[in-house]
């Protein structure tokens, strides 16, 4: 596993308690490429995180999503670490993270927290949140994550460098999330340590929560227009086969009601029709996505052999 080719990313906000310890950490599993994007903090945390020897950079907007999205463009390695500043991931778990990108069995590898994780870590209303979140995640997207709020992770750059992050909050990790299988890149998730936090998180349970649901709605067209189309094409059949009922059943009792006939044919006309069209909208945006991603790996393979 070729260490030199992996960058550490850590997004940072007033994490002065945390910051050198957490780059020491990662130092001594032999990662020496360590890039810390700092929010403004306004404590010693990029004094403390360049005399602990990383390239230090203050992110030009705020949130921890622009600081990501930020970070990617001025980072260039083969492989990144995106990991918080505050301890609570353990660096030698990094190297269960690479594995699968550097065996070229996963592009994007999420590190789970809620197999292993320190009395503490969570509270009651933060893990109940975490899983409805993820209960949520796998209802829409029909896909087997569990911890998709996972600030531990690691991209392969054809990956990290074609993402379109617009979120600006913490809802960055489930766009992350989306943005990947949307592209038609692999990812899976590898259980990890979770350590309980020293200073008071920066998450509000309630309010971030909403942002996080709300955007994994809002962001579902991006990975499957037809799931956005589905509901409505099955509310307009369920309303469909309701009138048609009574109109059936009222013609039974020799009570015709013509114009409610007419209205119970377009209902289930247009249901049948909104789900086709969504079935259809499926197959080309994958095939779309999967052809994007065949010309982004042909094109960093182009780039390789040009510099070889």
């Amino acid at each position: 596993m070729d260490l030199d080719r992996v960058c550490v990313i850590i997004p940072t906000l007033n994490e002065e308690e945390a910051i050198g310890h957490t780059i020491d950490e990662f130092k001594k599993e032999g990662f020496n490429n360590i890039f810390v994007i700092d929010g403004n903090s306004t404590d010693r945390t990029r004094e403390i995180a360049r005399k602990k020897g990383a390239k230090v950079e203050v992110q030009s907007g705020k949130g921890k999503g622009q600081a990501v999205a930020e970070a990617f463009k001025l980072v260039d390695s083969d492989v990144i670490i995106l990991v918080d500043g505050d301890g609570t991931y353990p660096a030698k778990d990094a190297k269960k993270l690479l594995d699968p990108i550097f065996k070229d069995v996963a592009d994007h590898v999420v590190g789970n927290r809620l197999k292993n994780y320190e009395k503490g870590a969570f509270t009651r209303l933060n893990l109940f949140g975490n899983k409805i979140i993820n209960f949520i995640f796998r209802l829409f997207y029909g896909v087997e994550l569990y911890d998709i709020l996972s600030g531990y992770r690691a991209l392969r750059k054809e990956l990290y460098k074609s993402v379109e992050l617009q979120k600006r909050g913490f809802e960055v990790e489930t766009e992350l999330t989306v943005e990947t299988i949307s592209k038609g890149f692999r990812m899976v998730e590898v259980p990890i340590e979770y350590r309980k936090r020293g200073g008071k998180t920066k998450l509000n349970p309630l309010k971030d929560g909403w942002r996080i649901v709300s955007t994994i709605y809002n962001l579902l067209p991006r990975y499957s227009p037809g799931r956005h189309m589905y509901p409505f094409g099955l509310i307009m059949l369920f309303l469909g086969f309701i009138t048609g009922i009574y109109v059936v059943y009222e013609w039974f009792h020799r009570i015709t009601h013509s114009l409610l006939a007419i209205l119970t044919t377009l209902l289930i006309i247009a249901g049948i029709q909104v789900i086709i069209f969504g079935f259809i909208a499926d197959v080309v945006f994958k095939i779309n996505a999967e052809i994007r991603r065949d010309l982004i790996l042909l094109r960093e393979e182009v780039k390789k052999i040009k510099r070889d």
